[in-house]
């Protein structure tokens, strides 16, 4: 298991690689000027001459590969740049707004989890009952509906209406419930499926055939065994879903004032903040690719069958 690891981490090196260049690439494909973004946001009204001195500070008068060298040493120190709003280093501003956003993703995480686990499950086991019609329509309502309308609704009739919410910010648990409930309905509704859809599949395999012939209890063979394998797909779909909540659900934290990193890189899209969204991004691809692995890893455990395909034995 650890040479799989290990493999994968080496893999990790060639999309930073590719991310640092396309990063790179944005400043020369962009039709904004960093350096006249740089004065724009400080208010300074651009010249020739301070656009040229902007220019040879940031290191833009030099060759493309050589700019691309320097943002991979500069990347590695975890130097990202200085905002062009506040004028302070990117990373100090970064780290302060990860937790919050780590907090938001990990209790839609839980919520989501909590809630399909179990509905899948029995939906799967109990086929066209009335559980098994209940989480059809709450998938229906999770697929169908907008996340920043759903947002809107929350905070209209639990906020304005019951008063039983914190319309907006942090402080409290209280303002992390509508938020993650927020993202969590969409993936309840798909992890929903993907359950119900894989315990279907798995209830017609042999080794499922073979453990009611052992003679072993209905319950065990569901639980211990068709829940077991027929929970790869979710962890599969988790894992995608992981690295978008982690960078930030931009429109959530948009409508429920969340001062988290994806509001961080809306605000720097309007102010046209380069560096900040060239740190989004590389953050991002890293994230998206982390999280990847961890499901990876996760999966060869809970899957025997995917470790003997890797050569791993548990």
């Amino acid at each position: 298991m650890g040479t799989f690891i290990l493999k994968r981490m080496f893999s990790i090196i060639p999309v930073f690689l590719l991310a640092a260049l396309v990063t790179t690439g944005m400043i020369h494909l962009s039709p904004v000027d960093p350096a006249e973004a740089y004065l724009t946001a400080a208010h300074i009204q651009p010249t020739d001459e301070l656009l040229e001195q902007k220019r040879q500070e940031f290191g833009l008068d030099q060759p493309f590969f050589i700019q691309y060298a320097n943002s991979i040493i500069k990347i590695c120190q975890l130097d990202f740049g200085i905002s062009y709003v506040s004028n302070k280093p990117v990373w100090d501003e970064v780290i302060t707004r990860i937790p919050a956003t780590i907090q938001l993703a990990l209790g839609s995480i839980l919520i989501a989890i909590l809630v399909s686990v179990p509905l899948g499950f029995l939906a799967g086991i109990k086929k066209n009952s009335m559980i098994d019609h209940f989480s059809r329509f709450l998938s229906f309502i999770g697929a169908s509906i907008p996340s920043f309308w759903l947002g809107y609704l929350f905070i209209f009739f639990f906020s304005v209406k019951l008063d039983l919410f914190p319309v907006e910010g942090t402080g409290t648990w209280l303002h992390l419930v509508l938020p993650s409930v927020t993202l969590a309905l969409p993936l309840i509704a798909i992890y929903t499926r993907l359950l119900r859809a894989s315990v279907l599949e798995n209830m017609n395999e042999p080794y499922v055939l073979y453990a009611r012939t052992r003679g072993i209890k209905e319950k065990i063979i569901m639980a211990k065994h068709v829940l077991r394998i027929a929970i790869s797909p979710m962890i599969t779909g988790l894992g995608m879903n992981l690295g978008k909540l982690l960078t930030g659900t931009i429109i959530v934290e948009a409508v429920f004032s969340w001062p988290g990193f994806g509001r961080y890189f809306i605000e720097a899209i309007f102010n046209r903040d380069i560096p900040v969204i060239q740190c989004y991004v590389l953050i991002g691809a890293s994230l998206f690719i982390i999280s990847n692995l961890l499901v990876d890893v996760i999966q060869m455990v809970i899957d025997p069958r995917i470790s003997r395909k890797v050569g791993y034995k548990q």
